[in-house]
């Protein structure tokens, strides 16, 4: 019998939680558990550095700093260097980790499951083929809005708890996304474009390849016209603009207050593609099961 025909943990025969539809979520937290305890872990780990960074590293950061004597410079700077280093890492790898989603999700999620048969088995246990994709997607979208949100406020918090000792502005790319949605977007973007693929393709392995692919591309030309998204609001001087502006290669400007108009018209489109991709591939596993 296919994992997807899974009983309830309450209520006797024909009782509310019986049967394999509502059985569907449960099956993929179990089929896919490794995966998603990964995912939680490693959140986790990105949220422990950053809150010790803040409450335990930045001291030691002050302290070596104060203690720098003759070579304030490049002693300053390799202080700083352990503090805002790990800020900026741990936005780098939840950032891009929309390309492990795509991974897994085009790979393991549903390509695998369309190439050795078990999707089609659990067709015909009174599980219709969308309702089986949309368990598919709905456990690990839960999961990647409510953990990317928790990152995104814990990381908020770290980035401005001591400004001073962060070498990256509000410009850097991992920065710009991870201080916003547009973390948790790419994130559902990636689920998107990897069930997509999978069921396009119906084999794992091309399907990790095209969804990284896809991934790369929409997140390359975003990032490639970011400074676009939004008009801008002056023209630098001989000199540069004033402190914390983004200067563009035309010469003109956004001061830090166009942060949130740009990020959300980003957000914006990354949902818009995550909802496109899911949507075609719903309507391409219900044209090919009809």
């Amino acid at each position: 019998m296919s994992t997807f025909a899974v009983k309830g943990t309450t209520g006797g025969a024909g009782g509310p939680h019986d049967g394999p539809v509502t059985g569907l979520p449960w099956a993929v937290l179990r089929l896919h558990r490794a995966a998603l305890i990964a995912w939680g872990a490693f959140l986790l780990a990105a949220i422990g550095a950053l809150v010790w960074e803040v409450e335990v590293t930045a001291e030691s950061v002050r302290d070596r700093i104060a203690a720098c004597g003759d070579d304030p410079g490049l002693c300053r700077i390799r202080a700083l260097v352990d503090y805002s280093g790990t800020v900026s890492w741990a936005s780098t790898l939840v950032y891009y980790s929309f390309f492990a989603v795509a991974a897994w999700a085009g790979a393991a999620l549903i390509g695998r499951e369309l190439e050795n048969g078990t999707a089609q088995l659990a067709w015909t246990q009174s599980v219709s083929p969308t309702r089986w994709l949309a368990a598919k997607l709905a456990v690990p979208a839960l999961l990647l809005t409510a953990g990317g949100t928790v990152f995104v406020f814990v990381f908020r918090w770290a980035w401005a708890a001591h400004r001073d000792l962060m070498g990256d502005d509000w410009t850097h790319t991992d920065i710009f996304a991870a201080r916003g949605p547009a973390v948790v977007a790419y994130g559902l973007c990636g689920l998107g474009v990897g069930a997509l693929a999978g069921v396009v393709l119906r084999r794992s392995l091309p399907a990790l390849g095209v969804a990284c692919v896809v991934m790369y591309l929409i997140n390359h030309n975003l990032e490639e016209y970011r400074g676009q998204l939004w008009p801008t609001s002056g023209t630098a001087g001989p000199e540069g603009g004033p402190p914390d502006t983004w200067e563009l290669p035309n010469g003109t400007l956004h001061p830090e207050s166009h942060y949130w108009p740009l990020h959300l018209v980003e957000t914006g489109i990354v949902l818009a593609v995550a909802l496109v991709t899911t949507g075609t591939a719903f309507w391409l596993l219900r044209r090919r099961t009809a």
